[in-house]
């Protein structure tokens, strides 16, 4: 491969309903839907209904290229926690600009897949959908630095949790 390929993806679904807003936190217990579009055969769902959670990979379509930042910075911007590099986030800032999400599935319904603990928003374009296999994950222990921990610990919070704001 070199430097300058590109590839292009076809969005497959698109996100609806769920959350309207992107934000950093309280992110739990909130219903979406994954609609798959008209142009593919519904028996590409069957069997995922067998399945407790899904892996979808989607464009963060409310980003502008000019987002994108290359260089170490705090998570953030909070400056208690490290500069780290650009493929240390998971956030628009990355050149892609894309993300991934392990949801519960709760239900399958036509072209609709049913889910809780997407971390998508209502509109959001879904470039793959595939069930999560645990063999697939990560093998071994899994670390982090500590300040994951911390700038995670409300992220799946239901949004009832949320503070008020000011």
């Amino acid at each position: 491969m070199t430097e300058s390929e590109t590839y292009q993806l076809e969005v497959i679904a698109t996100v609806i309903g769920g959350h309207t807003e992107v934000k950093d936190d309280y992110q739990g217990e909130v219903e979406s839907i994954i609609r798959l579009h008209d142009g593919y055969p519904l028996d590409t769902l069957q069997g995922l209904d067998e399945f407790s959670h899904v892996e979808v990979l989607w464009k963060m379509h409310r980003a502008k290229p000019q987002d994108v930042e290359l260089h170490a910075r705090s998570p953030r911007g909070n400056p208690t926690w490290p500069a780290t590099g650009t493929y240390v986030h998971r956030n628009h800032r990355r050149p892609n600009q894309v993300g991934t999400s392990h949801p519960k599935l709760v239900r399958v319904e036509g072209r609709d897949v049913v889910v809780t603990g997407l971390d998508a928003v209502h509109g959001t374009p879904v470039l793959d959908l595939a069930p999560w296999f645990p063999q697939m994950g990560p093998q071994g222990d899994v670390r982090v630095p500590t300040w994951v921990d911390e700038m995670l610990a409300d992220y799946w919070a239901p949004a009832a949790n949320r503070p008020p704001e000011r």
